[in-house]
């Protein structure tokens, strides 16, 4: 069965040539190498050093114009939509998902608040390689003491003439020994709370910029994540995207991106559980019988699929109005918290179909299972998501005003 077939209503047969062109690069490129690298990050830690394939596959990304997917030719980009970014994810996730956590953190939440909060020489300066892929952004929001509550967070940015000097820690920040380039969220006014936060665009070599790796983590082991510490940095006024004040309406801009990328990459984790099950339980045979014949399996097989088509589903709704330059915020945050409770629901039922042989790493459902439970916390936690939806159905919450939007997608344009 063709798992991504009848959605004809929103792919066209460039994104199904898309979806060849990254299964063949996930499938050929890191598929035959995923169990050791995942086995190496929970033998010998995180951190560039221990993770020797991350800068190739990097660089491979951007010669395929991955990381540039949904950004305008003029900018480096490939010139697709938005439910390209979706196919790309998808497909990423489907064989790991640090490769999708990838394209979250470096287009979905980074290089997508460049393209519709930056200037033109800020694009010129960043955007523009970002999407070639020969310089790699982080998205620097999380703190130790303040995740969810980003209101909470410590790091100030207090303003000396022409500049800013930048001080503060930030954690679990994917990519951090790697990006050239951070987004960093800080305080510059902390009697205003949320209204006081801004945004900067930081570059790795300036003086007082460092990072560290996390170690020990449950899932994402084939990945970089770490801590990035800034001590009296020196960010030029220039650097700041947007204006003083409007850091937490641009996180929060970039938030219903990224979570429209993780939605996008637990549909392609719904997956790859579903294949999996459905192989095994075809091949394995109990009381005379495949156990694919047994009704409580099917029972597990049926709920994947079911999964399966309304994440997706409701991931490419999201795409949709994403294209048409349409708030998709309530739409992104239920597509996200379904998506992902879902993978985790269908990686726990994937395990269970493959019995003891699913809790060894001999096959990859051991893996899909831990990967999908960082996916229920990061990007806005299983509970933020559901007290959203109740807000937007209790009225509570509505969109606020941004002076810049997302620009819609538009073919004639960006190719």
């Amino acid at each position: 069965m063709d798992f991504t077939a009848n959605y004809a209503m929103f792919l066209t047969e460039e994104h199904t040539l898309l979806r060849q062109t990254v299964r063949q690069f996930a499938e050929t490129e890191v598929a035959p190498n995923i169990r050791a690298w995942d086995r190496s990050g929970a033998e010998v830690g995180d951190g560039p050093e221990a993770r020797p394939h991350l800068r190739p596959l990097l660089q491979r990304m951007g010669e395929l114009g991955l990381l540039g997917v949904c950004l305008p030719r003029k900018y480096g980009g490939a010139g697709l939509d938005y439910l390209a970014l979706a196919v790309v994810c998808e497909e990423l996730e489907r064989v790991d998902s640090f490769l999708r956590v990838i394209i979250s953190v470096h287009t979905g939440l980074t290089s997508l608040a460049l393209f519709q909060w930056g200037n033109e020489a800020q694009k010129q300066r960043y955007l523009v390689p970002q999407a070639q892929g020969t310089e790699i952004a982080g998205y620097c929001l999380t703190e130790p003491d303040s995740g969810t509550d980003a209101a909470a967070m410590r790091t100030t940015a207090r303003r000396v003439g022409g500049q800013y000097l930048l001080n503060g820690e930030k954690i679990w920040i994917s990519l951090a020994d790697l990006a050239d380039n951070f987004l960093v969220f800080a305080k510059t006014d902390p009697t205003q709370g949320v209204r006081g936060i801004s945004a900067f665009i930081v570059e790795r070599g300036w003086a007082g910029v460092s990072s560290h790796p996390i170690h020990g983590k449950l899932g994402m082991r084939a990945g970089n994540t770490g801590a990035v510490v800034f001590q009296d940095v020196a960010v030029p006024v220039a650097n700041r995207l947007g204006e003083e004040g409007e850091g937490f309406k641009l996180a929060m801009a970039a938030l219903d991106n990224g979570r429209y990328t993780v939605a996008a990459g637990a549909t392609g984790l719904i997956q790859a559980s579903l294949e999996a099950s459905l192989r095994y339980a075809q091949a394995r045979s109990t009381f005379g019988k495949p156990i694919a014949e047994h009704q409580l399996v099917k029972r597990m097989l049926s709920h994947m699929l079911r999964k399966l088509d309304t994440s997706r589903l409701l991931v490419y709704r999201a795409g949709w109005m994403k294209n048409r330059g349409e708030r998709n915020t309530r739409e992104t945050t239920l597509a996200k918290w379904h998506a992902t409770e879902a993978s985790f629901e269908v990686a726990n039922d994937a395990l269970q179909i493959h019995g003891a042989y699913g809790y060894s790493d001999e096959y990859p459902v051991e893996r899909f299972l831990r990967n999908a439970r960082a996916a229920l916390i990061y990007e806005g936690t299983r509970e933020l998501q559901e007290l959203l939806q109740a807000d937007f159905a209790l009225g509570s919450r509505v969109y606020p005003q941004l002076r810049k939007e997302l620009p819609a997608y538009n073919r004639e344009e960006w190719g």
